[in-house]
């Protein structure tokens, strides 16, 4: 039978998603966890997730699948596993799927949130959670500059040059910026991004340009010609990880799968 699973977690203590020979990864522990809770002796389960994310990048719906033959109802594969796994991960929903469900290529969207403190002083409580600009934001601005970023380009300008995609081109459905703090203050920025699929880096790539135009280094029209360009030396440098956060993929409500996790309350 094929599981499917809604995971969260703080990306900060890990080396990213993917499976490392250190083990020190999201998935190593979330398999090895797994394993242990089905109590089979055939070691960790192997998974599958709907997108990988970089060390210091939080999940807060990170969704998996995995093919077993053991028998549980749903909520014990949340509180079972669980029970092995650190503070900072956890599985919040199961649900059985049909064989072919696939966590990554029946996904028909990405959703990514980039939280930012602007304050002059550096985060403290929030440290490793949100990116810092001590610098004054204008939203106008960025708005502007997001606007030429929605729709299907070619995003070579903000893509990794490890990147392993097969194509650059990709379809970004929405940016959305809001500010909560005081109008003339400290405040946290919030950037919703939503697309077919993303460039490694690409997200980090976007808001380092983007946060270039709200500082007022460039008008928002020099974002057309970042993207025109075609050369990732044209836009600005690869912002900081930790302040994004892999809001999870968007399904077909056929599926049958939770859209959202309590943690999307809880990012400002």
């Amino acid at each position: 039978m094929r599981i499917a699973l809604g995971l969260s977690y703080n990306g900060a203590a890990y080396e990213g998603w993917q499976s490392q020979p250190s083990g020190r990864t999201v998935q190593d522990h979330l398999e090895r966890a797994l394993g242990r809770f089905a109590g089979d002796g055939s070691g960790p389960l192997s998974t599958l997730c709907a997108g990988r994310t970089d060390s210091g990048v939080h999940g807060l719906m990170q969704v998996v699948r995995f093919d077993t033959e053991i028998a549980r109802d749903d909520f014990s594969w949340v509180r079972g596993t669980n029970a092995h796994l650190p503070p900072d991960i956890a599985v919040q929903w199961a649900r059985r799927v049909p064989d072919a469900f696939h966590a990554r290529g029946s996904a028909t969207a990405r959703r990514y949130a980039y939280v930012l403190l602007e304050s002059p002083v550096r985060p403290s409580v929030e440290a490793g959670r949100v990116g810092w600009v001590f610098k004054p934001l204008s939203l106008p601005a960025m708005q502007a500059a997001a606007r030429h970023l929605v729709g299907e380009h070619d995003f070579t300008s903000f893509r990794a040059s490890a990147c392993q995609a097969l194509s650059p081109v990709k379809h970004l459905r929405r940016i959305d910026i809001g500010r909560k703090g005081q109008p003339d203050g400290s405040a946290y920025w919030r950037f919703e991004f939503e697309a077919n699929a993303f460039l490694h880096h690409m997200i980090r790539n976007l808001m380092g340009s983007l946060i270039a135009v709200g500082q007022g280094q460039h008008a928002p029209d020099w974002m057309a010609e970042v993207l025109a360009a075609r050369s990732r030396d044209a836009a600005s440098p690869t912002f900081s990880p930790h302040g994004l956060y892999f809001l999870g993929p968007v399904y077909s409500e056929s599926w049958h799968l939770p859209a959202r996790t309590a943690a999307f309350d809880w990012l400002p």
